[in-house]
């Protein structure tokens, strides 16, 4: 897998995905701390507020954000919200009100909203080989669990030498370097030249994506996995420190594990999708996803707390479980798509997954607040099985070339030339020859 990081303009673009999650990792404890100088034991609920404007920010304002940046340079597009994360990052310790803690991570949010959705459809581009692609994602998706274990192990060891103030100027320079790496990359140029509406140029990601068979199955594999990892990431805390006493390491500890588990499936995908479709892939992974959740949540009911150890190896399969349905996710975004329309797709992924968290972790919350953390188990592990038999009934068996007629066109139309035909067969994907995905042929 580490052999793609060969390719010269993929690896910086890496790099400079690695240094910005450094950055941003620091920033979540920075974030932390500054919320309990200024609410003291109401942190909290700052904290929870300002992760909801992150959500709201990633599901209402990266399609439009999309659209205002469609006819730019990607270069610079992705340098100008790398800047404006860098100037917030160095804004937040000089703050004095939560309300302006609240104005900056909106800020922060919406160039985060805008330059994650554009660097995602960019690598697509770059590694045209599928394979190659491929091996992309799963590092992507390491760098993602690294950074969940590495960076708050670099907070504790830099919070010894320096104030929690001094992490923003941490987080800052992640930017900073990653602005960088992107001025010195050489980006492939935007492939569409078609002058769009506004409201047509914000709705055209969704649109194709909600039409596309195999993304609304995707969708629904988000849902799956939000669900279940939904729980860990917001009841882990109260698992680990009211139901089995443990000190605050009991929670790293968990957390390693389920970590752990996710790196464990992105070093061992790549050569598992060379053999196996997407589709038994990610309906097996979430099929087992939401059985783990299930049992657990009847052993906790049925039985009360299970062993510890039980506990951190269910953490560790629901962690690679939990990857093996979300990192495949950009070769079917880059399968449903024109070139062209990329950006749009990957915008509107980036919009609706995260729609799906914004549903799950105050439900996830609320539901092991009221009803016990058994009965919040139970929940998430049905809403994941419901999830995953929408996604299996979504998601069409068949992903071959599909035949189809064009009625609509001219016979003199180029696509109805180059196919030889109005009615004729290739790879189908959403555009403007083709509306609607053809049921009957």
């Amino acid at each position: 897998m580490l052999a793609i990081l060969k390719h010269p303009t993929f690896s910086r673009l890496f790099a400079a995905q690695v240094v910005a999650l450094i950055g941003t990792g620091l920033l979540t404890i920075a974030l932390g701390l500054l919320a309990y100088d200024l609410a003291g034991p109401k942190a909290g609920a700052v904290l929870g507020m300002a992760y909801t404007i992150k959500m709201v920010a990633y599901v209402g304002l990266s399609p439009i954000m999309g659209a205002l940046v469609a006819r730019l340079p990607r270069r610079a597009v992705l340098i100008a919200a790398d800047l404006i994360r860098f100037g917030v990052a160095l804004c937040l310790p000089f703050v004095e009100t939560i309300t302006q803690v609240y104005a900056l991570i909106f800020l922060l949010q919406a160039a985060s909203a805008t330059f994650t959705p554009v660097f995602q459809a960019t690598i697509p581009d770059v590694l045209t080989d599928e394979a190659d692609y491929t091996r992309a994602l799963s590092l992507s998706r390491l760098a993602y669990d690294l950074e969940n274990l590495l960076s708050p192990a670099l907070a504790g060891v830099l919070l010894l030498l320096i104030s929690y103030s001094g992490l923003f100027v941490g987080t800052a320079l992640g930017f900073l370097f990653s602005t960088l790496l992107i001025w010195i990359t050489p980006l492939p140029a935007r492939s569409d030249d078609t002058q769009r509406p506004f409201l047509q140029r914000v709705t055209r990601g969704s649109w194709i994506y909600l039409a596309t068979p195999r993304l609304r199955g995707l969708l629904a594999f988000n849902t799956a996995a939000a669900s279940a990892g939904a729980f860990v990431l917001v009841n882990t805390v109260v698992l680990a420190r009211d139901t089995y006493g443990l000190s605050e390491s009991g929670l790293a500890v968990a957390m390693g594990a389920f970590g752990a588990g996710s790196m464990l499936a992105a070093l061992s995908l790549p050569r598992v999708l060379d053999e196996v479709p997407d589709r038994p892939v990610m309906t097996a992974a979430a099929f087992l996803l939401s059985a783990v959740t299930l049992a657990h949540g009847i052993g906790l009911t049925a039985f009360g707390p299970l062993p510890w150890s039980l506990v951190l190896g269910l953490w560790l399969l629901t962690g690679f479980l939990y990857s093996a349905v979300l990192t495949p996710s950009g070769r079917l975004l880059r399968r449903s798509a024109r070139a062209s329309d990329r950006p749009a797709v990957f915008t509107a992924h980036f919009a609706l997954s995260h729609a799906c968290w914004l549903v799950t972790y105050p439900l996830a919350g609320w539901s092991g607040a009221r009803f016990g953390l058994g009965t919040s188990l139970l929940i998430m592990g049905g809403l994941a099985l419901l999830a995953t038999f929408a996604g299996r009934l979504l998601w069409p068996r068949t992903e071959a070339e599909i035949e189809h007629e064009h009625p609509d066109l001219p016979a003199t139309h180029p696509h109805v030339i180059k196919h030889g035909g109005r009615r004729h067969s290739h790879a189908f994907v959403i555009d403007d020859e083709h509306h609607v995905w053809p049921t009957h042929g």
